[in-house]
């Protein structure tokens, strides 16, 4: 593997491990019980953390079978959700289970300034352009 390409997925790997720990702390330390498109995010985002630690510390390349469609689906489900916070899709389209409202500003925001539904949509985005590289860089 190239070096630009090992640091790239490392980046993809420390993002994705900010990002679970974000949550771990966010719901376990905070408190603040995830609503039910939190829970699908943290499906996707949590495997993550493991095959790109685990990729960028053997060298190894094959790790994209399992990582990008994880991290597709993610920056999917995290711009919907996202579009349902900023209110741009109603939230009838998706009715939120038991737990905090999708559209709730008071619930989904980390330090009362930045939405969490955003944090996702960014970390999956970030994700998906530095494996894209990554595979871009190592040809």
């Amino acid at each position: 593997m190239k070096p630009m390409a090992w640091n790239l997925l490392v980046g993809a790997w420390l993002i994705a491990l900010c990002a679970t720990l974000g949550a771990l702390f966010i719901g376990e330390v905070m408190g603040q019980a995830p609503c039910e498109l939190c829970w699908y995010q943290r499906i996707a985002m949590f495997p993550l953390a493991w095959i790109l630690g685990i990729a960028a510390f053997r060298g190894r390349l094959d790790y994209d079978w399992y990582a990008l469609p994880l991290t597709a689906v993610g920056v999917v489900m995290a711009a919907f959700h996202t579009l349902i916070y900023f209110d741009i899709i109603p939230e009838a389209i998706h009715q939120c289970g038991a737990g905090p409202s999708c559209s709730d500003t008071n619930a989904m925001q980390l330090f009362e300034t930045v939405p969490i539904p955003l944090l996702s949509f960014l970390s999956f985005a970030a994700i998906l352009i530095l494996l894209l590289a990554v595979r871009r860089t190592n040809r």
